[in-house]
Parts: C-alpha cells; sequence; structure tokens
C-alpha cells in the first residue's frame, strides 16, 4: 500500500474513473428494464417509478454530507466504504424477489453513491494540481461520466433482452470490484488526523431534509400535478428547511458548507451552469430515447445503440476542452460548448412522426454530444479552481449536488410541459409534438448556460482565501498535498 500523499496519480485518476462510470450508469441501466421488472416481481404501475426516484432521492439528499464527511474522515475511507454498500447493494438488487426488496437496495445504491461520488471527485483535486494535470485528469472523469450515462440506456436493452432484468444490477459488481482493487493498489489511506472537526449534525439534518424533500416533491410532480396540495406542502417544506440550512451555516463553527465558498465567481458561477446542462443533458437523454421508441417504433437494444454516436461525439469533445483549457480558461471552452449543445438540440426539436434516425437525429447528437463534451471536463474544472484541498470534499459534494438536482427538477418540469402539450392523446404525431416542445427547450437552457459563464465566471483564474491556513504538518495527517 502506498503510504504518500498523493499515492499513483493514474491509479487515483482510474479508479475515480471507473466509479463515476458506475454510478452514472446506474442512473440510466435499468429504465429500459423496468417494464420486465413489473411483470416479474409484480410491481403496482404507480410504485414501478419508485425505482428510479428513490436512486435519485437518496443520492441527491445526501450528496453535501458525503462531501463533508469525506473532508473530515478521508476521501479514500468514504470512496471505498461508499463503494462497498453500492456493490452490496446492487447484489441485493439483483437477488431481489418482492418489490419492496428492490426499492430498498435501490435506495442504498443511492447512500453509496452519495458517500464515494464527492470523495471521487476530490480524490482527483487533491491528487492533481490546480492547472494542466488537473483538467486533463477531470477530462478523464468526465468523459467516462457522461459516457457512463449514454451507454446505460444500451447495457439496459442488451441486458434486459438479452439475459434479464437482473443483470441490469449485477452487471455492477465487476465494476465496482475493479475500483476496489484499483483504490487498494493507488489510493492513499491518509492517516487520521490527531484533531478532528466535528461534523454538522444540524447542517447535515437541514440539508439532507430539504434537498431530500424537493426530489420527493419534484419527481412525484408527475403524478400528483405541480398544483397539488401534496406538491406544493412538499415543495414548501423543502424551501423552509433550506432556508433554515442558510441560516444555521453561518453560524456554524464547521459548517458542511462553507457559504463563503459561493463568493467565488468560480463555484457559484460553475454550479448554476452545471445545473442548466444537467436539466437539458438528462431531459435531452428521455426525450430522445421516447422519440426513437414510442414514433420511431425502435426497439430497446437498438434505441441503446443509436445513443454510441452521441457518446464518440462527447468524448471527442471532452479531448478538445481538455486541450483548451489546459492553455486558457474554462470559460474559454464553456461558451462555445453551450452554444453548441444549445444548436444541436435546437435542431433535434424539428423532429417529425415520420422521421428516421439518420435523417432527424444523428446529426443534431453528433453537434450536440461535441456541445456537451466540451462543457462537461472545464465546468468541474471551475467548479474546484481555487479551493483549498482541505475543501475539496464540500466542493465536489457541492458540484454533483448541483449535477443531481438540475438532472431531476429539469427533467420532472419538462416532462410536464411535454404532456401538456401532448394531451390526452397518445399517438406519435401528438407524443412528437411534446417531445419536441421539451428538446426545445432544453436548448433554451444551454443557451442560459452560455449566458452564465460570460456573466459570472472570471476571465482569469484567482485563488479563494482558505480561511483555515495551510498546515503542512496537518495536511500530510489528512493525506492531502501539502
Amino acid at each position: 500500500m502506498y503510504k504518500n500523499s498523493q499515492g499513483r496519480p493514474g491509479v487515483v485518476l482510474t479508479a475515480a474513473a471507473v466509479a463515476q462510470f458506475v454510478f452514472a450508469l446506474d442512473m440510466s441501466v435499468v429504465n429500459v428494464a423496468l417494464p420486465a421488472v413489473r411483470t416479474a416481481l409484480g410491481f403496482a404501475p404507480l410504485d414501478l417509478s419508485w425505482i428510479v426516484h428513490v436512486y435519485a432521492l437518496t443520492f441527491g439528499g445526501l450528496l453535501l454530507l458525503g462531501g463533508r464527511a469525506c473532508d473530515l474522515y478521508g476521501h479514500r475511507r468514504l470512496f471505498v466504504g461508499g463503494l462497498a454498500v453500492f456493490g452490496l447493494c446492487s447484489l441485493a438488487g439483483g437477488l431481489a424477489q418482492a418489490p419492496w426488496q428492490l426499492i430498498a437496495a435501490r435506495a442504498g445504491q443511492g447512500v453509496g453513491a452519495a458517500a464515494a461520488a464527492p470523495a471521487a471527485l476530490g480524490m482527483l483535486t487533491t491528487t492533481f494540481p490546480e492547472g494542466p494535470r488537473r483538467v486533463r485528469a477531470l477530462g478523464v472523469w468526465s468523459a467516462v461520466n457522461a459516457a457512463g450515462g449514454a451507454l446505460g440506456v444500451l447495457a439496459g436493452g442488451v441486458l434486459t433482452q438479452y439475459g434479464g432484468w437482473r443483470w441490469v444490477m449485477l452487471v455492477n459488481l465487476p465494476v465496482v470490484a475493479a475500483a476496489l482493487a484499483l483504490a487498494a493498489a493507488g489510493v492513499p489511506a491518509g492517516a487520521r488526523p490527531g484533531r478532528r472537526e466535528g461534523l454538522d449534525v444540524l447542517g447535515a439534518v437541514l440539508a439532507t431534509g430539504g434537498v431530500g424533500l424537493l426530489v420527493f416533491g419534484v419527481v412525484r410532480a408527475d403524478a400528483r400535478g405541480w398544483g397539488s396540495p401534496a406538491t406544493v406542502a412538499t415543495l414548501a417544506a423543502a424551501a423552509a428547511l433550506m432556508t433554515a440550512f442558510v441560516f444555521a451555516e453561518r453560524s456554524s463553527p464547521a459548517p458542511l458548507l462553507r457559504l463563503g465558498l459561493l463568493r467565488s465567481r468560480w463555484v457559484a458561477g460553475a454550479n448554476a451552469l452545471v445545473f442548466l446542462a444537467a436539466a437539458g443533458q438528462f431531459t435531452a437523454f428521455y426525450f430522445v430515447s421516447l422519440y426513437l421508441q414510442q414514433v420511431l417504433g425502435m426497439g430497446a437494444a437498438a434505441t441503446g445503440a443509436a445513443f454510441l454516436p452521441f457518446s464518440v461525439s462527447l468524448v471527442a469533445g471532452t479531448v478538445v476542452a481538455t486541450r483548451v483549457t489546459t492553455k486558457r480558461t474554462p470559460r474559454a471552452a464553456l461558451v462555445p460548448g453551450a452554444l453548441l449543445a444549445a444548436v444541436g438540440l435546437a435542431w433535434l426539436s424539428f423532429i417529425r412522426p415520420g422521421g428516421g434516425f439518420l435523417t432527424d437525429v444523428l446529426g443534431p447528437c453528433l453537434i450536440t454530444g461535441v456541445g456537451v463534451g466540451l462543457v462537461l471536463a472545464p465546468v468541474a474544472a471551475a467548479a474546484t479552481t481555487g479551493v483549498a484541498s482541505r475543501e475539496a470534499g464540500m466542493a465536489s459534494g457541492l458540484f454533483n449536488s448541483s449535477r443531481q438536482l438540475g438532472g431531476c427538477v429539469g427533467l420532472a418540469s419538462l416532462a410536464t410541459v411535454a404532456a401538456l402539450r401532448t394531451g390526452p392523446a397518445s399517438d406519435p404525431a401528438a407524443l412528437d409534438e411534446g417531445y419536441a416542445l421539451g428538446l426545445a427547450v432544453t436548448a433554451g437552457l444551454f443557451v442560459l448556460a452560455a449566458v452564465v459563464a460570460i456573466a459570472v465566471l472570471p476571465r482569469r483564474r484567482a485563488a479563494l482565501p482558505d480561511p483555515h491556513p495551510a498546515d503542512p504538518a496537518r495536511n500530510r495527517l489528512e493525506g492531502t498535498p501539502s
């Protein structure tokens, strides 16, 4: 085991990328398998969606807590522990014999991911110094993260069609095992510090409750309606808890989220931008998948394969973004990337019932993929620019929360917009109108992301003031570079 503070950078990067791949994969891999799961386990129609929602609920609700815990207890400890929980719950889900067992397993996966995902990003920001090396590392991490989400659709279709629905859960096991082996091989353990700040329990309760209620209210709005008393009450309670969280963090000696972090235009701008970009990207995936299956009549496996060109173009965009950002600032790639993604999605909004994949989907998907790739790596670099190593987990948890919430809120909101346009009709022409409107709105979200990049992000890098001056001895104890 390597005892130095940085371990083996190449192994750290690979471990973080592999873990992020499986977390992103699990956001989409189960979607195609839902009809088969319903038949096999006897799910009620209204309960089936909780297979997807409960993962988003626990994952999104616990990210801030997971990020801060990384700073207090060590990135490697949270990374390994979170992965172990995620793997065990994947096994439990694959062996589930009743609906409640599968839902509980999916909730456990979200808990594990909420611990390990910010730890993975935190490991990268503490292992790779700010500058070209970090940008390249985050470029790899971002490309793998995006590829996991895109390939999840393909994997879900192929595994369900040829292996059975249980494999969409069991496929996680070898990936988790590989990430754990890499962590053992080259991620530094970090000794426990002799003196450690206590965990902000009040902040943890308020943040987890507030974010959890927000996610719960949003994901249930599609069934109950945005104006229903249940939805309004849930969202109002979420707003109240998040307001209380802000006041609690102002007076906490060791806050879960140091509010001064948001005074940085880099951190605040990157989190606003990733919220908008995730809302657009996740929703576009959803609408295009439905268009291919319900309007063009493609099967599950063919629909998954249709996302491969998008994945390839996304990786290409990430490579370009990494080269641009190493020479300039993240802003230089974020603005053209967001605008290019907006152009591709606007083109996609012209889908039609009598269209085809080659004529209506392939071209705009390639453009959108390059644009999204230009955004993903730089926005992660921007979110950690100037952040002190001892707050890497805090910044990572905030960034992951913003992305997760953006995807959840965007998807629920725009699904409602599309449903309102479609109305009670279910024929391909009506569905196409709803999906086209939803895609047009996602293009607008990327335009807003470009505006944020132009108006908020600085033109030059500047370090954030560290409220806790660097202590080389303490840094060595915590396993972070001094």
